[in-house]
């Protein structure tokens, strides 16, 4: 006769897997709850104390495009592409904001999040998490909204090609990261830094093909210039509006090397010295 465990004697212990794939999912659900409510602290420090709210996220490129394409109008016949002097500026304008805006919010993450990271449960790469997914969001919408207004309202013809057009900005937001995770630790360690970074790519407005497609530029620019990034990020999101725009220099295997290095020693560098920049 088969004799039961006697009462008060402890049961079978759970394998180390179970209780390891538990604390995993843990975590993991810790995590997400954390980025989530670190997005929603964003929004309502960068939207929500300015009147209009995130009006504005969609009205500051609109106006942008808008008075650029007033402007060259004047003083070109045509665009270099296409019908619409819009839709040329907004092709490039975009992405081009979208590297620009996620790199500069993820490289200010520790120093904009830095009371928050007293507590345990948020880490330095959850408000770079929610940085990253907040602005790489709200720049995907309103480029949206920006190009169907323009082909609405300006009558501007184009063929969509949504999986170059989508490649285009992950190429930016990959690189946006990338950047973004390497500055952070720049500009955290050495505060001189940001000042310096803000110096030497502000000539990147003019050198990335938002006036001047890679086609048109003189061969000596092409050599030097084909190094930029944001040329190859620009080229690949113009294929997907211009059919018989080529954009035969794009490397998508150049930038995603980039962004893949930048993003790993800016990683790296926080993970070692984050508890020590936290202290400065």
């Amino acid at each position: 006769m088969h004799q039961g465990r006697p009462m008060g004697a402890p049961g079978p212990a759970p394998s180390q897997s179970l209780l390891a794939a538990d604390a995993l999912r843990a975590r993991r659900f810790r995590t997400g709850r954390t980025v989530f409510a670190l997005m929603l602290r964003e929004m309502a420090t960068t939207y929500g104390r300015s009147p209009g709210g995130y009006l504005w996220a969609v009205l500051d490129p609109t106006l942008a495009v808008v008075v650029l394409s007033v402007l060259f109008s004047l003083a070109f016949p045509a665009p270099p592409l296409g019908d619409s002097f819009p839709l040329f500026y907004a092709t490039a304008y975009l992405p081009f904001m979208l590297f620009n805006d996620v790199a500069n919010k993820m490289a200010t993450s520790i120093n904009f999040s830095r009371p928050l990271l007293a507590y345990p449960a948020v880490t330095f790469l959850d408000t770079m998490l929610a940085r990253f997914a907040l602005h790489a969001l709200t720049h995907g919408m309103v480029s949206v909204i920006v190009y169907f207004g323009i082909t609405v309202i300006f009558g501007a013809t184009a063929e969509f090609d949504f999986g170059a057009i989508g490649l285009g900005f992950a190429m930016g937001a990959a690189l946006g990261f990338g950047i973004g995770a390497l500055n952070c630790y720049l500009m955290t360690a050495f505060p001189a830094w940001e000042r310096a970074w803000q110096i030497a790519t502000r000539p990147l407005f003019l050198i990335s093909g938002i006036f001047i497609p890679f086609e048109s530029m003189p061969q000596i620019a092409q050599k030097i210039l084909w190094w930029n990034p944001l040329l190859h990020i620009v080229g690949m999101t113009r294929t997907g509006f211009y059919e018989a725009y080529r954009g035969d220099y794009v490397s998508v295997v150049y930038v995603a090397v980039l962004a893949m290095l930048t993003m790993t020693f800016g990683l790296l560098l926080l993970f070692r010295h984050h508890r020590h920049l936290l202290e400065k």
